[in-house]
């Protein structure tokens, strides 16, 4: 079995790296930072799995196409694809910089649909494969302080829904997961009690009891919120 991870040297990513790869997935994973990947790579050794590493930019659409075309070379057939990397600029709406919109729009949505196009394509011909979009609370409900985060993760979750529809006659599964505030490095220096936080591993759980579902249920979207926050 196959999967391509991005944002997989951190939080979230790491967590379902770790989870698929101790459960036989060889992986793809891309990040700019070179030093990270091999850090990621040599950690997963023990998994006994192959872990392919590809460092680019997923702000250009040339890097993540040339990143695609890599993975392919490497995983003719593809399994598992998690959109999982993100950026989060806080801001208001109308007091944040004008390019706040503009780098998270990169991020959070155009990498992921141009990631879900191209291996949606042959997920589409194989006729299988799951594609898991990482969105967030915000997603559906307005969150302080996070405008135009909102407004991409919102999108992210439209997205989500058209690849499901036009994936689901080819037996391609697409899901939404939808966390609500989760323990990653953004939470650095919070005096808040580390448990009342979504695990990273939470979410990693929920993703492979999703992929081990019966061949003919979809999971359209799930959310994980703390229970006290």
């Amino acid at each position: 079995m196959n999967a391509v991870i991005t944002g997989a040297t951190r939080g979230i990513g790491k967590a379902i790296a770790i989870k698929l790869a101790e459960n036989g997935y060889d992986l793809a994973v891309c990040s700019r930072n070179e030093n990270e990947l091999a850090a990621l790579k040599k950690e997963l050794k023990y998994t006994g799995t192959n872990v392919f590493t590809y460092v680019t930019d997923l702000g250009s659409k040339e890097a993540i196409y040339k990143f695609c075309a890599s993975v392919q070379q490497q995983m003719p057939e593809l399994n598992v694809l998690v959109n999982n990397a993100g950026v989060f600029l806080p801001g208001m709406l109308l007091d944040e910089a004008d390019d706040s919109l503009e780098k998270q729009l990169d991020l959070n949505l155009l990498a992921p649909y141009y990631l879900s196009k191209y291996f949606g394509k042959m997920m589409r011909k194989q006729q299988s494969g799951h594609i898991f979009n990482i969105c967030s609370v915000a997603s559906k409900e307005i969150v302080a302080n996070a405008g135009s985060y909102s407004v991409t993760k919102s999108a992210l979750l439209s997205l989500n829904d058209v690849c499901r529809g036009e994936l689901a006659e080819y037996n391609v599964k697409v899901t939404a997961i939808l966390p609500g505030s989760t323990l990653t490095s953004s939470w650095e220096g919070t005096e808040i009690p580390a448990e009342r936080f979504v695990q990273p591993e939470d979410i990693a759980n929920t993703l492979y009891t999703i992929l081990n579902l019966s061949n003919g249920v979809n999971v359209d979207e799930v959310t994980l919120k703390p229970i006290q926050f």
